[in-house]
């Protein structure tokens, strides 16, 4: 059985939609075994899913090929999350840091402010 990475993405709920989940693809914000791929590649099991969110990078490893969409439940009969801890801190970090400088509602930071926040986030 073979299934297509962006079908598997949508299946295991890492994107919402399949044409979601192929934007992100074609995008490079989500990898396989980390080399950019095309929608249609096939996936294998042992394989290893990157997904690029803000700083962070979060990995999964297949378990188990499927054909139809699931439960958030069984998610983890699919798929496993390997991501690092320090990876799961950074994206906590930024979401802190995102919160902390702007008001919910304030709208979208401007190009002086996403500058500031990137300042503030690499000071190291």
């Amino acid at each position: 059985m073979s299934c297509r990475v962006d079908k598997y993405v949508w299946a295991v709920r890492i994107a919402k939609t399949r044409s979601q989940a192929s934007d992100l693809i074609s995008k490079g914000k989500i990898k396989l075994n980390q080399s950019q791929v095309k929608p249609a590649r096939d996936v294998k099991v042992g394989d290893f899913i990157n997904v690029y969110k803000n700083t962070a990078v979060f990995s999964y490893k297949i378990i188990q090929l499927l054909e139809k969409r699931v439960g958030p439940k069984l998610v983890a009969d699919y798929l496993i999350d390997v991501t690092p801890a320090e990876e799961i801190e950074k994206y906590k970090t930024y979401q802190i840091a995102q919160s902390a400088y702007r008001e919910y509602g304030t709208g979208r930071p401007s190009k002086h402010d996403r500058k500031d926040i990137e300042d503030y986030l690499n000071w190291d």
